[in-house]
């Protein structure tokens, strides 16, 4: 599915591994979270191998709208009341410094990075309290997030709290310029790791032996650790790009799990909700093109797409050692529709780590963190109803039956997110491989 980045930057190609090879650090995913990891570790010249199954940002990566901020929604105060202030405040520091990093980078890298406010914005009268308890919590935290009781939206907001100097960018083009920067570094595309035998790889076309790894692959695939098959699910959401739309001037996004996101590009605007968990049914593009045709009715849609994201149990990814009992394994995932800052997060994170240096933010994204959350409950009786549903087709990767999705024409599973085309062809991981025989409608 072609977006608007992917229609205007092409990224160079790279062979698949045919042979056994040794190195420091294994990253295995090709999207940002992986590159960025790949490149902060070059940076502190230690040895390292990338490898993805398909092609560099071929998934998810492509599909962002590409925001880069710490304004996450309304999360501030859920995290000062589940957590404490403490960590909340480390959340926060964690991912302003990965809002300065890409700054940094992007002085050198051609890649529209722009300066823009980050917005919170509600339309309905009982969600002016939850804006008003975000502003007070972000106070708190001695952060300078103010009241935005109008905005450039085509309708009216009751009010919104308002990040200032966040950025947006083109998440190829920054791609494109760091792998630039990246001589040297070995990557294999076409890769896909089937296992992981201690601190072994193996691939179809070849074993990798590292020191350390990392699994950047959005949903981890290792099962037998860390039950992320538990702590994370997965939701999609529908972006159309429409031209001679008014320019909002910032990013927005509505502080209702059923309101809409906004942001502009050059002269197009991205509108992005429809969203729903995948497996389920939502309003996808249809709920998009209907809302266009009220609020802008002289644009003309010039992109559609779609994304998909992982979703932890209480709202902070998992980032650091895969579990407690793998020692030199790590992991980045989880990052609740807020990938571009979480994957700097990540690269941040974990090259210090594997440098030897501990980060001040380890504890807030601890992947062995309590799991006794609501959402688990969720999790594991979606899971339970799945797998007992005598249908087929089932998913290859734990055995839940798949649901068609007609919006987009693919088998998708309810439990853990994985999707295949029609003829069974895998689109989105954790599963790891095609359908065993084709399903039916």
């Amino acid at each position: 599915m072609q977006t608007v980045w992917n229609q205007s930057v092409s990224l160079p190609s790279f062979p698949p591994l045919k042979k056994d090879i040794k190195t420091g650090v294994l990253v295995i995913g090709g999207g940002i979270t992986g590159i960025l990891c790949a490149y902060m570790l070059k940076q502190i010249g230690v040895p390292c191998v990338l490898v993805e199954a398909d092609r560099l940002c071929g998934g998810v990566t492509g599909c962002t709208t590409a925001k880069i901020t710490a304004q996450h929604g309304l999360i501030y105060h859920q995290l000062i009341r589940r957590f404490g202030e403490g960590k909340a405040k480390l959340y926060l520091e964690a991912n302003q410094a990965a809002l300065d990093r890409y700054r940094a980078l992007a002085r050198d890298i051609d890649c529209d990075f722009e300066e823009q406010s980050a917005c919170v914005y509600t339309r309905e009268p009982k969600g002016k309290k939850k804006i008003e308890q975000e502003l007070a919590a972000l106070h708190r935290l001695g952060y300078p997030a103010v009241s935005v009781p109008r905005t450039p939206l085509p309708f009216p907001t009751v009010d919104a709290v308002s990040f200032p100097d966040q950025a947006q960018f083109h998440p190829l083009k920054f791609i494109a310029g760091l792998l630039d920067g990246l001589d040297g570094l070995t990557i294999y595309e076409h890769t896909t790791v089937r296992e992981l035998m201690d601190r072994t790889a193996v691939t179809d076309g070849g074993r990798i032996r590292a020191e350390a790894i990392i699994v950047a692959t959005h949903f981890p695939f290792l099962n037998k650790h860390g039950s992320y098959f538990l702590k994370l699910y997965q939701h999609r959401s529908y972006v159309i790009a429409l031209e001679h739309a008014a320019d909002v001037h910032g990013m927005y996004v509505d502080e209702s799990e059923r309101g809409l996101s906004f942001r502009s590009f050059g002269d197009l605007l991205l509108l992005t909700g429809g969203g729903h968990r995948t497996g389920q049914q939502g309003g996808g593009w249809k709920e998009l093109r209907d809302f266009a045709k009220v609020h802008y009715p002289q644009a003309r849609e010039v992109r559609h797409w779609a994304t998909q994201d992982c979703m932890s149990l209480d709202g902070v990814p998992y980032i650091g050692q895969y579990s407690r009992r793998t020692p030199g394994l790590y992991v980045a995932t989880g990052f609740n529709k807020w990938g571009m800052t979480s994957a700097m997060v990540a690269a941040l994170m974990l090259s210090d780590r594997i440098a030897g240096h501990r980060s001040p933010y380890e504890s807030v994204f601890s992947p062995s963190r309590s799991i006794l959350r609501p959402q688990l409950a969720v999790n594991a009786a979606g899971a339970v109803l799945n797998l007992l549903t005598p249908t087929a087709p089932r998913c290859p990767h734990l055995g839940c039956a798949l649901k068609w999705n007609p919006q987009e024409h693919t088998w998708d599973c309810p439990c853990h997110g994985s999707r295949f085309t029609e003829d069974g062809k895998l689109l989105d991981n954790p599963a790891t491989g095609d359908l065993k025989r084709r399903g039916s409608r």
